[in-house]
């Protein structure tokens, strides 16, 4: 019989993260190919469009080593 163990991830939905090229807060995340990976939104640039906000301005897909915790 063959486990594989699974690395605990470092962070959780809803926590405020940066990274290189902005800051996000985690929406959704999954282990994959040995590494955990997030789907982090960025917040919708200033100013606020007149037509406000239809949704998340941009979500990337980042592995975890390439995320700083904000705060605590």
């Amino acid at each position: 019989m063959i486990a594989e163990l699974t690395k605990v991830r470092s962070f959780h939905r809803h926590q405020q993260v940066s990274f290189i090229g902005g800051e996000g807060i985690i929406r959704n995340f999954k282990y994959e190919n040995g590494t955990w990976k997030y789907l982090v939104e960025m917040p919708l640039a200033i100013p606020i469009p007149i037509f406000g906000r239809v949704g998340a301005e941009t979500i990337v897909l980042l592995d975890e080593v390439e995320l700083d915790l904000i705060g605590n």
